[in-house]
């Protein structure tokens, strides 16, 4: 099953748009999407968009704290 959903679109004063496509909470939920979590937008072909999460490539250095 699939979650429908419609592009918004804002129209600046400038004359420039911004599309905005909702992600369902059930859809969010069950991709265990968190706050703030980045994600890549592809464009396979005109009818497919292809979301992927960004991954943080960890670093090798040991962490540090603030102050030291």
């Amino acid at each position: 099953m699939g979650y429908i959903t419609k592009v918004q679109v804002i129209e600046r004063a400038n004359n420039t748009r911004q599309y905005y496509f909702i992600c369902p909470a059930p859809l969010a939920q069950a991709l265990e999407m968190a706050k703030g979590e980045e994600i890549d937008w592809a464009v396979e072909d005109r009818d497919t968009l292809v979301l992927r999460r960004v991954r943080k490539s960890e670093s090798k250095l040991p962490g540090r704290k603030h102050g030291q």
